[in-house]
């Protein structure tokens, strides 16, 4: 009797058991106040509010939540806790990367312009998703959440569940605000968001990350979106009012049915009443849920499409499309899958109150090219990151939208861990990438069946997994400096035209460019003999023997000034692709030694001016700064092999192939940021064996970025 009297402890029941999204954040807001708990406090607010709210219907909640907290990858809290992040959409997708990036100490502002959670449309549930759910207190909020063998949930059923953990864990979500543009730094002040109304106080908000979750109408400038179109195929979705009777309960759900597999319930469906599909779903959820794939003959037969058209943009265009008639068709294939056991059936609302049946062009998905990004302005970085639909847009009738959805989120949380750590730009993007690559490949079978496991750390839930299987070099394209746009174009195109200059009309030598051109040896013979004719015989090479050539080059400019080859003549056949990274590091050293009569060799502007060429075109701090460093007699510190720029990384004055840079215990590839070094033994660690020799790790200490 003493919680229903209690203010607070009534107040908590509403917000949990609230079902609008506007009721959740008035219900959320009068609690606040009732227990003076300030939201915008964010890295003491759960605490507090935890402190504050003495009832045991929450204790089961907040354990939950602590658990999950209480892993080693958020470092308490404190792995971003100088971060700020805005994220765009509050669907499910936006709304559980906020949830992980609160977990890791980030400051999380979501916008959406939308005021109220209305898609009734149903989700499948891969087996992870629903223990990942059940871990964030999903069954608190939604008793109903996967009983029994029911393995989905409603659009707005999960967004009301992750809506709410995400406030409990300061996350701010401001509805009813647009997302109009990024706002570039200007000043003393940051990045920024545009938004409308104008006067809002999300517009104030400075941030260094900003995750795209608002579905394939924006994708932030930069990135570039594939086009993957395949044979017609229209989808249809239709929501029905589900009573919730006894009769209702007893129908059978269809996981999905395909015209290859029962081609005897097709037919019989086409030839009864005229609806010819390739596939259909059906879920019971808030409502009777169905999607399908309907054959283009079918439709244009019963008049749902008035007039057949060769481009399915105008195919599908609302006036080619006579509504009645696909409201007619929807009940007629959801009423003859169910064998007429499901009772007047009535269409639910959508959010305009119109009958909740849609139809769509699965034709042509939209996929982006990569994950995430770097913009810089005025010394400002900013991590761009795309989640959701705005990263791939699901296949419906398939069931993995959500799944790989919430995995995108995971990965992109990972992300912003390393980039809240000091990880450097290009390696953190490339390892984004390198996740992403498995992104499409996923299914419930291939992943890790260790679910308890299951973290914001990849290794956890995609087995065998190369963190690095993209280089940092391939993923140059998305650190995007307008600083220094101008510069490296102007520099790339100096050195080019040097080079063409300096081996013009040499037999078997067309400089086009700052790669493939070089791949014979025959270019980089012609640059030297054009400078010093008599340290090489051009009559005795053969432009088909490119190691020799290669090797000849080589060892002569670092004979003679001092400059070490970037790779082995050898890797000049047996690479697929010459990296032009490597090659302009290696001659822009080569016109300075040229073109400098009284540079003695192993000068250090020699190798300086390479690379402000290659910080300004690309970004990367990996490059020694002194030409003495990368002199011949360089060896790894962990395998004692030659060692060229390229391969080179470097932590606690100790320099190696990034390929060796391996945990001494287990040998996972250690990341800068993210490794301890007892420098008694000379050893390198992971964070997970980072204590193997607790007295050697009292006097080492945890690597920071070098």
């Amino acid at each position: 009797m003493a919680d229903s009297v209690n203010p607070s402890h009534a107040l908590f029941d509403s917000f949990v058991q609230a079902q609008t999204c506007k009721e959740t954040q008035q219900n959320f807001i009068e609690l606040c106040r009732h227990l003076k708990v300030e939201p915008r406090d964010y890295k003491h607010f759960y605490s507090k509010l935890k402190d504050r709210l003495n009832y045991w219907k929450a204790k089961d909640l907040w354990q939950k939540i602590d658990k999950r907290a209480a892993h080693p990858d958020y470092e308490q809290g404190q792995a971003c806790h100088q971060n700020k992040c805005l994220v765009l959409g509050a669907g499910p997708c936006g709304l559980r990367t906020a949830i992980e990036l609160a977990l890791l100490g980030t400051q999380v502002a979501v916008l959406d312009k939308r005021v109220s959670f209305s898609r009734n449309n149903v989700l499948h549930l891969w087996p992870y998703t629903i223990r990942d759910l059940l871990n964030l207190g999903a069954k608190k909020f939604y008793g109903r959440f996967c009983s029994g063998s029911i393995h989905h949930i409603s659009i707005r059923q999960l967004q009301l569940i992750l809506l709410k953990v995400a406030l409990i864990l300061g996350v701010e979500v401001h509805t009813g605000v647009t997302f109009e543009g990024l706002l570039e730094p200007s000043g003393s002040t940051g990045w920024r968001a545009q938004v409308s109304p104008g006067s809002h106080r999300a517009a104030a908000f400075e941030f260094d990350v900003f995750i795209s979750a608002g579905g394939g109408r924006y994708v932030p400038d930069g990135f570039k979106i594939k086009e993957l179109r395949g044979k017609l195929a229209i989808g249809i979705t239709a929501n029905f009012v589900n009573r919730r009777t006894k009769q209702e309960a007893q129908v059978q759900e269809i996981s999905g049915v395909a015209r290859i597999y029962n081609q005897k319930f097709f037919q019989a469906l086409h030839s009864e009443i005229g609806v010819d599909l390739e596939n259909i779903v059906y879920y019971k959820d808030d409502t009777h849920y169905f999607v399908m794939t309907a054959k283009k003959g079918s439709l244009l037969k019963k008049g749902v499409i008035k007039q057949d058209f060769p481009d399915v943009n105008q195919l599908l265009a609302p006036a080619n499309v006579n509504q009645k008639a696909l409201e007619e068709y929807a009940y007629d294939a959801a009423d003859f899958s169910t064998d007429h056991m499901l009772p007047d059936l009535e269409f639910a609302r959508d959010h305009a109150g119109r009958p909740d049946v849609a139809m769509f062009d699965f034709t042509c998905m939209h996929r982006a090219e990569n994950a995430s990004l770097v913009k810089e302005r005025k010394g400002k970085r900013l991590l761009i990151a795309l989640v959701g639909d705005s990263l791939v847009e699901p296949f419906w009738p398939l069931g993995t939208g959500i799944a790989r959805g919430f995995l995108a989120a995971f990965d992109t949380a990972w992300m912003v861990r390393n980039w809240g750590k000091g990880g450097l730009p290009l390696e953190l993007l490339a390892e984004r990438e390198s996740m992403y690559q498995l992104l499409s490949q996923t299914t419930p079978e291939n992943i890790s069946k260790n679910y308890a496991s299951y973290s914001i750390n990849p290794s956890t839930r995609y087995p065998n997994i190369s963190m690095s299987s993209i280089k940092p070099t391939q993923v140059i394209h998305t650190v995007l400096d307008r600083n220094a746009d101008f510069t490296s174009l102007r520099r790339l195109e100096d050195l080019l035209s040097w080079c063409q200059k300096n081996t013009a009309g040499y037999k078997h030598v067309k400089v086009k460019d700052l790669s493939e051109s070089w791949r014979s040896g025959m270019a980089l013979c012609a640059l030297i003999h054009n400078f010093r004719p008599e340290l090489i015989n051009l009559s005795s090479l053969d432009e088909y023997n490119i190691t020799r050539n290669n090797k000849l080059a080589f060892d002569l400019m670092e004979r003679e000034f001092g400059i070490t080859p970037v790779m082995r003549a050898s890797e000049m056949i047996t690479c697929e692709k010459i990296d032009q990274l490597s090659m302009v590091v290696y001659l822009t050293q080569i016109r300075n030694a040229l073109t400098e009569k009284d540079t003695p060799a192993g000068n250090d502007g020699l190798f300086l001016e390479a690379c402000i060429t290659l910080k300004c075109i690309f970004n990367d701090p990996v490059v020694p700064v002194s030409s003495s460093e990368v002199g011949g007699s360089e060896l790894c510190y962990f395998c004692n092999k030659h060692l060229y720029v390229l391969e080179r990384g470097s932590a606690e004055g100790k320099f190696f192939h990034r390929s060796c840079f391996n945990c001494y215990q287990c040998g996972s590839t250690l990341r800068q940021g993210g490794y301890a070094f007892l420098s008694d033994m000379g050893r390198f660690y992971c964070e997970l064996h980072s204590a193997a020799e607790d007295e050697e790790v009292d006097e080492g200490h945890i690597g920071s970025q070098v």
